[in-house]
């Protein structure tokens, strides 16, 4: 009783802070469209993840912009999920050349339908790879389902620092509303929104199993941009095979 207590009151404090930080002015750049994190964590889970996104016609950025991240992450206990990507880029001017490196940490606080919602933190170290620029991200994750029907909501506050930046805080939010139709097939519409970004298209996603314990998730979706500072389109991709 006195845990759950403990998890009521983190939870709690975890949305009010979540509101508090939304309200005030931050600044972001580029283009926030990436990915929905759920707050769960598997046992025993590994993955090799590939994610990709690609856009066009966005002011201040590259045309045809190409973002790719490759990753290994597996769980670390009940409650901990442990990744590190490397994020590599291409232009119209550039070819492929590696970006930066990361760490990535889930922490899932609460217990799947253990109260009106599921809850989890994020939290991510970036190092861009040919200059002096580190990027710190904190985050809530938030689930709760209805039926066959899915909501999730990422809210992200970044800092930016090194000698080759102007030191920065950012935030994002990202929301997924999803439609669990079969396993293999989830149609969902997504929503992402920071200082440069504010997209909104449909998602597909699923998951194909291919054995004990082992199963390819893919995901593949199309966002809009709904302003000017926006891209005009974004095509977002990811395959993660769990083992």
């Amino acid at each position: 009783m006195e845990l759950n207590t403990s998890l009521r009151l983190l939870c709690r404090y975890l949305f009010a802070t979540s509101c508090l930080m939304a309200s005030v002015t931050i600044q972001a750049d580029g283009n926030s469209v990436d990915k929905i994190y759920h707050p769960y964590v598997y046992a025993l889970e590994r993955e090799l993840e590939w994610r990709a996104i690609y856009q066009d016609n966005q002011p201040n950025q590259q045309d045809h912009r190409q973002l790719h991240r490759f990753a290994y992450g597996q769980t670390i206990n009940e409650r901990w999920f442990g990744e590190i990507y490397l994020t590599g880029e291409k232009t119209d001017n550039s070819g492929f050349t590696l970006e930066g490196y990361e760490l990535e940490a889930k922490w899932q606080l609460t217990e799947q339908g253990e109260y009106w919602a599921d809850w989890g933190m994020l939290f991510e170290l970036e190092k861009e790879a040919h200059q002096d620029i580190w990027e710190y991200s904190t985050g809530v994750l938030v689930e709760k389902e209805w039926g066959r029907w899915s909501g999730t909501a990422n809210f992200l506050i970044s800092r930016e620092w090194g000698s080759d930046i102007r030191d920065e805080l950012e935030s994002s939010l990202g929301v997924q509303a999803r439609y669990r139709l079969s396993p293999w097939l989830e149609p969902s519409i997504e929503l992402y929104s920071s200082d440069e970004t504010l997209a909104l298209g449909p998602v597909l996603l699923g998951d194909i199993k291919t054995g004990v314990r082992q199963k390819l998730h893919w995901e593949l979706g199309f966002l809009f941009g709904l302003e000017k500072k926006s891209a005009n389109n974004t095509l977002r991709a990811l395959i993660e095979y769990e083992f």
